[in-house]
């Protein structure tokens, strides 16, 4: 077996990268390990039957369950269906640096897979595929414009941490992937605790220094081991075709590209094509030939004219200059049966964002390498076709919906009130209603405004925008709140959201060779004057959230409990919390501490429910009547549980107002006994009286002190306190 294995070191652990053991059928394929965690991935490239007009890439990356010496958890025990959602949404942070590394319209179909192998708990498997996918690519066939390579960049104390562990990242305020080539970052995912905008960019600076090993691993390897790049077939231009259609459509398009509104706009960009069309047919133009160069010289020219007017006049497609946010509208509380909800309309993107509040039953399952976990927060990303004026089939939720599903909840987890001290499940959906950039920003607001409405003790609002960047020549310009097209024709999608405080969410795809770090710096602070101009619209309509739930929301209530009580309050097989929850609705979740977490769907069935639950935790008070069942009979008294655990004496002098010659001549067992607690003794013994309720019922006096303990005459045990035998305890 020929194994080329290279390696290198970063933060004191060995990465390596070795070609040869496994998958050596495909183009490329690398292994790819850190400590004990290892990921195989593959590239391959298959050629086409048909033209296509994009890249036919596809990337999927799959954790294996016995990667972590697991057994699935599903019905069928094997790794089947769709993926999950961890795995959605690290083939998207593969996806997205690589895309743009291949030449425009390669007639050949990509296919790059990454194998978890085997994992440990303290090397994320994400950022290793995502170098290994840039290393398989880079020694195939395939052309590649590479290498990039992809780290995990953290800070702790105010100190940069490469890679960190599972652990470390509890304790950092930056949780950030970034991938880049050796002269610029192409990709950041990144979520962060209120962080300031310089320390990002020091972060990518420092990033960038080091992830220089990894792109010297891979270049030596493809030195090593590399095959011939395939040649891209250059497609056949006909100069004269595109100067023709230049000159047919420049004016036309010149008009079109400065309406406003979208849906008007892409209408006159319609018509202009279809004149274009008509013109060249007049002409004698074999259209079923040319259709394809002439549909990819108007795109060209529809890029241009919209770059060249944001650099001539620094005027946008809907009139804007380069810093302005559209129009911004809220309204809240809008659907009458949710717990809460906003709409939230920034131009022609708007999001409907509804919140509901669950219990902690209602926590996501989660089924993971690193062991089975719950998630309490969920944000649902859902873009319909309505949204942008089409129909196609519903289906599941697509990785771009997945994605940025992900992006908006890690927006506003750092603002969510801690478990221990409100223990809902909450979940958002956000429904694009419309969408002309950066609609999941427009969730992030949504869903910001509809946690507040819903009451939901957040700590304060969290917004977010989209930035864009045409680069023409030597001069970078800065787009503040983007339209698809911009997005589309432009240079960067730059997506900040978070506080007033800082940020806490950020995802960047780069389409050039790279911006300088002072570009990057004027973005984050662009962005962070815009996001402080949209909170203050937020803020507006509803600054602090609530102070009462929706009268639809579960009523929630924490009691605690002796933990002791726990097995009273759960019953024999649950039969008691059982009752509770079918007499009350209510959903009661209880914790080993004692700790009673009581979520119920009105308040009259809440109440209900505590004092079901508490009712178990009483203690016996003296002075106080209680009725009991006789559990008991002995010589010297009966036994009387007066609360669920909770057993008292009834001694025999304290049985009537007469003497008593035998305890069964007085009481039965089972029997219900209405007796008065005279006693309860440092160890907890409990004594009872029956006498003193007959005699309190017929309006006589019963002296407490006297009766606590029997004297003289009343004893029946021949001198002997037997009444503090086995008989008389008062707790099983």
């Amino acid at each position: 077996m020929n194994c080329t294995r290279l390696s290198t070191t970063l933060n004191d652990k060995e990465f390596i990268i070795e070609t040869g053991r496994m998958a050596n059928q495909a183009d490329g394929a690398v292994w790819v390990q850190c400590g004990d965690t290892v990921v195989l991935v593959t590239a391959v490239a298959q050629a086409l039957d048909r033209d296509v007009s994009f890249l036919p890439l596809t990337v999927n990356y799959q954790e294996m369950s016995y990667a972590a010496g697991q057994i699935p958890g599903n019905f069928f025990r094997r790794e089947i269906g769709r993926p999950s959602d961890r795995e959605t949404l690290v083939s998207r942070v593969i996806d997205r640096p690589i895309r743009p590394m291949f030449p425009k319209k390669f007639p050949m179909e990509i296919q790059v897979i990454a194998t978890v192998l085997s994992a440990d708990p303290d090397n994320d498997p994400d950022v290793l595929a995502l170098t290994g996918a840039s290393a398989a690519l880079h020694i195939s066939r395939i052309p590649f414009l590479g290498p990039i390579a992809g780290i995990r960049v953290g800070c702790i104390n105010g100190e940069f941490v490469l890679n960190p562990s599972f652990k470390e990242l509890g304790e950092s305020t930056l949780n950030l992937i970034m991938a880049a080539t050796r002269d610029a970052v192409v990709m950041v995912e990144a979520g962060a605790t209120f962080v300031p905008e310089s320390l990002i960019v020091k972060a990518l600076e420092w990033g960038q220094e080091q992830i220089i090993p990894l792109l010297d691993l891979q270049d030596e390897m493809r030195e090593t081991v590399g095959k011939p790049k395939i040649a891209p077939k250059l497609s056949i231009v006909d100069p004269d075709l595109t100067t023709l259609v230049r000159d047919l459509a420049q004016d036309k398009l010149e008009i079109a590209l400065q309406i406003p509104e979208k849906a008007a706009r892409k209408e006159a960009q319609k018509t202009v094509h279809q004149e274009v069309v008509q013109a060249l047919v007049e002409k004698g133009v074999d259209i079923q030939a040319v259709g394809a160069q002439v549909d990819e010289t108007m795109e060209v020219l529809e890029k241009e004219v919209m770059r060249s007017r944001i650099q001539r006049e620094h005027k946008r497609l809907d009139g804007r200059d380069l810093t302005t946010v559209r129009p911004i509208d809220i309204q809240i509380g809008l659907l009458p049966r949710t717990h809460g909800s906003a709409l939230f309309t920034r131009g022609e993107t708007k999001a409907l964002a509804v919140a509901t509040m669950g219990s902690t039953r209602d926590e996501q399952r989660l089924d993971t390498l690193a062991g089975e976990s719950t998630k309490r927060f969920m944000l649902h990303y859902n873009f319909p076709p309505y949204s942008v004026g089409e129909a196609r089939m519903l289906r599941g939720p697509s990785r771009r919906e997945i994605g940025h599903g992900q992006l908006a909840e890690r927006a506003l987890t750092p603002v969510l009130p801690q478990p221990e001290d409100y223990p809902f499940t909450l979940r958002i959906v956000s429904e694009v209603m419309e969408s002309n950039g950066s609609s999941s920003m427009a969730t992030v607001c949504g869903a910001s405004l509809a946690l507040m409405d819903a009451g939901v003790p957040v700590t304060e609002a969290v917004a977010g925008i989209a930035m864009g960047l045409i680069k023409e020549g030597e001069d970078y310009l800065v787009l503040t709140d983007i339209l698809g097209a911009e997005d589309h024709l432009g240079d960067m999608d730059f997506k900040v959201a978070g506080t007033a405080g800082g940020i806490t969410a950020i995802q960047m795809d780069i389409k050039i060779a790279g911006i300088p770090t002072d570009v990057l710096s004027r973005a984050l602070e662009q962005a962070r004057d815009a996001r402080m101009h949209i909170l203050k619209e937020m803020n507006k309509v509803l600054d602090t959230p609530r102070t009462e739930l929706s009268p639809y929301a579960p009523q929630l209530s924490v009691v605690h409990i002796n933990p002791e009580k726990i097995r009273e309050v759960i019953g024999p097989g649950g039969k008691t919390v059982k009752a509770i929850t079918a007499a009350t609705g209510a959903s009661v979740d209880i914790d080993d501490s004692g700790k009673i977490s009581i979520f119920a769907p009105t308040k009259d069935a809440l109440d209900m429910a505590v004092d079901m639950v508490t009712f178990y935790n009483q203690v016996p008070e003296i002075g106080k009547d209680y009725t009991g069942r006789v559990k008991k009979i002995i010589e010297f008294g009966a036994v009387v549980e007066i609360l669920p655990g909770v057993e008292g004496l009834v001694h025999v002098s304290q049985l009537d107002t007469s003497r008593v010659e035998q305890v069964a001549d007085a009481v039965q067992l089972g029997q219900e006994l209405k007796v008065k607690v005279i006693e309860v003794e440092p160890s907890g013994r409990v004594r009872l009286s029956r006498k003193a309720v007959i005699m309190e019922e017929r309006g006589e006096v019963f002296d407490m002190a006297s009766a606590a303990r029997p004297t003289g005459g009343a004893r029946r045990d021949g001198g002997r306190d037997r009444d503090r035998g086995r008989g008389d305890r008062g707790r099983r």
